[in-house]
């Protein structure tokens, strides 16, 4: 049994012809820099990423050296190859997957289906974990007061009116 992890990703790619996931990592057995490349197989502009990105960190041949890789970025990467392949240039492919990953204040998550609703609490979750402060944290402060300026006109709101109240 071994507890120590014996691949330390570096950094992790994708090529467009062939389709592939490129992988540069380091063996710590052997103290050298090394590549694996990782083919892409029945993936199509209408294939799932994150179905792939799961399938692949998953896959026994892969796994141990996908550990080190984030679920995140592989589903991005499966992102960019899945635009590339619908026709896009790699800065659209970047861009649509921003505004994927990006939650809009102004959507009415009222009307979304089920699916599109759990995509938005996932990436809300993410948010919320990234910016949380931790008692560990060394900018935690416990006891946080904050003063908002009450020079300006408040406004008024229509749900914080008397239900008998005209607006």
């Amino acid at each position: 049994a071994r507890t120590a992890m014996p691949y330390v990703a570096m950094k992790c790619g994708i090529c467009f012809q062939p389709p592939s996931v490129i992988l540069i990592y380091k063996d710590d057995k052997e103290d050298k820099t090394r590549q694996r490349i990782m083919p892409v197989r029945n993936f199509s502009k209408f294939s799932d990423c994150r179905l792939a990105a799961e399938q692949l960190k998953n896959n026994p041949r892969h796994k141990a050296y996908l550990d080190g890789v984030s679920l995140h970025q592989l589903k991005k990467l499966y992102s960019l190859l899945k635009g590339h392949l619908g026709g896009e240039s790699l800065a659209e492919s970047l861009e649509k997957f921003r505004q994927e990953e990006t939650i809009n204040p102004e959507e009415d998550m009222n009307k979304l289906d089920d699916r599109e609703l759990a995509k938005r609490k996932s990436i809300m979750d993410e948010l919320f974990e990234q910016n949380r402060k931790r008692k560990d944290d060394p900018d935690f402060i416990y006891d946080v007061e904050v003063e908002f300026p009450q020079d300006q006109q408040l406004e008024s709101c229509g749900w914080d009116v008397e239900s008998g109240e005209e607006i």
